[in-house]
């Protein structure tokens, strides 16, 4: 008994520790993001406190020495990239998924063929991807080979994800439907998408997410427009300023706000699938 309490008290430090570690950078960058401007760098203590650095990300400060953030421009491209992304990987994840449901031929090369996009390391598949594109004669543009390997990175986690949705999926409600005579399209619109539409909504948020956050496959194909992440990255090489902690915090309360999206969503989800429950007759008819 004394060891199991051990054990609790060891892995409760443990998951402070990780929970610390976790969020401590954002605190430190919330902290800085209210330093006094329009001058000076990083500066802690606090001397004066200001939203001035939020006015200059929004562009509503006054002129300074300081350099804008290429936001307008930088975050619409990062945007639109990961909306393609999320919708592609989605439908193929989702897909695959269900063509795995029933074992064929080859089954385990193409299971690690689509895994192997998210397991070859980013540089090493961003430098290919571009020397092919300048072999070729293709422009690397972000709209183009930079998101084509967003697809390929994202897809075998929308994959996996859907894979593990449908392996605790109970096939024998589609064959009720199918001894209806309903049409497998009508079927899985009707009864499998609503049943599984929780794990569709991981998949998307992976998806978008991973796609949002990505660098090196970005750098080496997204051209001359570049995109927010490598935006952030141009700016913080040159010089540290606190209007780039002031995004951060911005980014950092949009993560938040889309997760609080997305478990509205799941528990709306959620509670649809327990009213209608498996009485999905009327539905169909």
């Amino acid at each position: 008994m004394r060891n199991f309490n051990f054990l609790k008290a060891g892995l409760g430090f443990y998951t402070a520790l990780f929970i610390t570690f976790l969020y401590a950078p954002f605190v430190v960058m919330g902290i800085l993001s209210f330093q006094a401007g329009p001058e000076g760098g990083p500066q802690f203590p606090i001397i004066e406190w200001s939203t001035y650095w939020y006015q200059h990300v929004l562009g509503i400060a006054p002129p300074s020495r300081v350099a804008p953030l290429p936001i307008a421009e930088a975050l619409t491209r990062s945007l639109t990239l990961a909306f393609a992304t999320m919708v592609v990987s989605t439908v193929l994840g989702t897909l695959t998924a269900q063509a795995f449901r029933r074992h064929f031929k080859g089954s385990g090369f193409v299971f690690y063929l689509v895994v192997l996009g998210m397991m070859v390391p980013g540089v090493l598949l961003g430098l290919g991807m571009a020397l092919v594109a300048d072999q070729v004669g293709i422009a690397r543009t972000w709209w183009g080979t930079a998101f084509v390997l967003h697809v390929v990175y994202t897809y075998p986690f929308a994959f996996l994800v859907m894979l593990a949705i449908f392996n605790r999926f109970d096939s024998s409600v589609e064959e009720a439907a199918w001894a209806l005579g309903v049409p497998p399209g009508r079927t899985f619109r009707k009864i499998t998408f609503p049943l599984i539409f929780p794990g569709v909504l991981s998949a998307m948020l992976f998806a978008f997410t991973l796609s949002y956050d990505e660098f090196p496959r970005t750098l080496f194909t997204g051209g001359s427009e570049v995109t927010m992440p490598i935006a952030i990255y141009g700016t913080f090489a040159v010089e540290i300023h606190p209007n780039l902690f002031a995004f951060g915090v911005l980014t950092t309360v949009f993560s938040f706000a889309l997760l609080s999206v997305y478990g509205l969503l799941m528990a709306a989800s959620v509670r649809r699938a327990k009213t209608k429950g498996i009485g999905v007759q009327e539905d169909i008819e």
